[in-house]
């Protein structure tokens, strides 16, 4: 169970690094299935942007079945597999640093044929780009946080008309 409320704070430069302390357990952990390396992603992966205060990071592999090992082999590095909503249907694994209730970051693991990978990274790569864009994103999400302190599907499905109107502008600028 979730017991960190959506907060947003302000961008922190610490963030990249926290993110790299992370990379350098999580990647050979998930080398025997990895494709590519372990991506910072979301929010705190765009300089300047508020965010709430969690590493996101992205892995992908080749198939979501035959990485089922990486279950063990991420909790023997200090990681904890966690079950989120839709994880099943977008054939994505999720885990969590330090536990799921106080997590500082969250690791999905996406099959590398996914649109859902590209998307993650398409978005995070406009939002570097677009400054303007950013600064809405930052707005609509400290909105969203003061309305739905506690409610994680409403704050999700508030930002999701935004996230979806930029992944169709980055998809018709490539």
């Amino acid at each position: 169970m979730r017991r960190d409320p959506i907060t947003i704070v302000p961008y922190d430069p610490h963030w990249p690094h926290s993110f790299e302390q992370q990379r350098e357990l999580v990647e050979p952990a998930l080398r025997p299935w990895l494709i590519g390396s372990v991506e910072h992603v979301g929010s705190t992966a765009v300089p300047g942007l508020a965010a709430k205060p969690i590493i996101d990071m992205m892995a992908m592999v080749a198939d979501y079945e035959q990485a089922r090992d990486a279950i063990p082999a991420m909790e023997a590095v200090g990681w904890t597999f966690v079950w989120e909503d839709g994880d099943h249907e977008l054939r994505r694994w999720s885990f969590c640093h330090p536990d799921p209730a106080w997590r500082t970051h969250h690791l999905h693991v996406v099959e590398y044929v996914s649109q859902l990978g590209r998307d993650c990274l398409a978005f995070r790569d406009h939002l570097r780009h677009h400054p303007e864009d950013a600064a809405t994103y930052t707005a609509i999400k400290r909105d969203l946080a003061s309305l739905h302190h506690d409610d994680r599907p409403a704050y999700r499905s508030g930002k999701a008309p935004f996230i979806e109107d930029i992944m169709r502008r980055a998809s018709v600028q490539h």
